[in-house]
């Protein structure tokens, strides 16, 4: 209740948990979507009903007042419970028409998942996909997906998760890198590293490979410049075999066997499942990584000590 006696509008406190969480009215005007006119305009316009000052001005940002501190668990907790119920309002469509909203890392773009993704549209045509790759974790509590793949070792979110599939990786060179590859645990031959500090020339990942002696010596960081720059002759890039295998230009590496890997899983809220279309789609996409799981656990794969 504010001071001219009106109610809170779920609009004010969305505005207030923005400020609160970006700490700057520029920040929470980037992270709403919201023009930063408007969010500074209706904030005054909400400190002004209460009295008081939710936030304390200065050149550092916003600092909540004692207020705001106060009103800021009751803010959250209003904005989990309206979250809560649209999961419930959309877990409700019996229909298998709509969208799905999935979200996946970058390199399962550059796998047969989406040959999958392909035919379950032409399937149910009625159903549309709205995909976003990212390697960021979507909050599916908070509805940033509907469904989600994950690859990862294990996953705690407060989800309905299935482990579609154990990956294996194993490291990739081009067909005349491989000519220089000998039964001498790499010596004299360069991995491509993964954000390790430029001065260090090995690292655990490559004492645990079947490549110990090999040096590090060019750094990425993202999974496409990686896979691109072994294509192209620079080292060798350890990468998942349902990736490695999958394009044109390289191949395994020489004396060695695939490595266990993360996990491919397949996630999404316990509200959704009797949802028409997510359950259609969850369903699909398992049975289709579980028919080709060949793909992901390579043949011939075994434990390998120190792996992670």
């Amino acid at each position: 209740m504010t001071q001219d006696g009106q109610e809170f509008d779920w609009d004010d406190l969305k505005v207030f948990l923005a400020v609160a969480r970006a700490g700057t009215l520029r920040g929470a005007a980037e992270a709403s979507g919201a023009n930063h006119t408007t969010l500074t305009r209706r904030l005054s316009i909400l400190e002004d009903r209460i009295g008081s000052r939710l936030f304390d001005r200065s050149k550092a940002g916003l600092v909540l007042t004692q207020l705001g501190e106060d009103l800021l668990p009751y803010a959250q907790r209003v904005e989990d419970e309206m979250v809560s119920a649209a999961r419930v309002i959309v877990g409700r469509d019996a229909q298998p028409a709509g969208t799905v909203y999935l979200t996946l890392p970058h390199g399962l773009a550059m796998t047969s998942l989406m040959d999958d993704l392909s035919r379950f549209a032409d399937l149910y045509p009625d159903i549309h996909l709205n995909m976003t790759f990212s390697n960021d974790v979507a909050d599916l509590t908070r509805r940033e997906a509907d469904v989600s793949l994950r690859v990862a070792h294990e996953v705690t979110d407060d989800v309905v998760g299935r482990k579609l599939v154990q990956m294996s990786q194993a490291a990739y060179c081009t067909r005349e890198y491989a000519k220089r590859v000998r039964d001498n645990e790499g010596e004299g031959l360069t991995l491509i590293g993964w954000h390790e500090p430029e001065d260090q020339v090995t690292a655990k990942w490559v004492q645990d490979s079947y490549y110990p002696k090999a040096q590090l010596k060019h750094r990425v960081s993202e999974l496409v410049p990686l896979i691109t720059l072994a294509a192209s002759g620079l080292g060798m890039a350890y990468l998942a075999c349902n990736l490695g295998d999958r394009h044109p230009d390289l191949i395994r590496a020489p004396f060695q066997k695939p490595l266990p890997y993360r996990s491919l899983w397949l996630l999404l809220h316990r509200d959704l499942r009797n949802t028409a279309r997510v359950r259609l789609f969850v369903d699909y996409l398992a049975g289709q990584v579980k028919a080709r799981r060949n793909e992901f656990w390579v043949a011939g794969t075994v434990p390998f000590v120190g792996a992670e």
